[in-house]
């Protein structure tokens, strides 16, 4: 599977935007997705990951409340709504397919820059 995000941007503090991953071949609800982000001089981090059939999903705790990720295997599509956004979720945000109870992620897009100005 090849892996390709969008939607970042500029946007102020408190606002919301949508993140897209779109997923090439047909082998898509095949993985466990997930959305990672690396902020400058940091690590990358897991944001939020969901199972492949879309039934489970976990978030870490600086974004619970705050983002929901979903996926539409119909679409070979995975999404992050990412509302009440604060200066320090700025980061560029990669969307990644492998195994969530492994915590094993295998394919990585090429990741989308969000930058929140306070």
């Amino acid at each position: 599977v090849q892996l390709q995000a969008s939607g970042g941007g500029l946007v102020q503090a408190g606002g919301s935007l949508r993140l897209s991953c779109a997923a090439s071949g047909r082998t898509f609800s095949s993985y466990d997705m997930a959305w990672f982000r690396q902020a400058p001089g940091k690590e990358r981090e897991l944001v939020a990951a969901i199972y492949r059939t879309g039934g489970s999903s976990a978030y870490a705790d600086s974004v619970k409340g705050r983002f929901a990720i979903s996926r539409d295997n119909a679409k070979n599509a995975v999404y992050l709504y990412m509302n009440g956004l604060k200066p320090e979720d700025t980061a560029v945000y990669y969307c990644a397919a492998g195994v969530m109870t492994a915590g094993r992620y295998n394919t990585w897009g090429q990741g989308t820059l969000v930058t929140v100005s306070s």
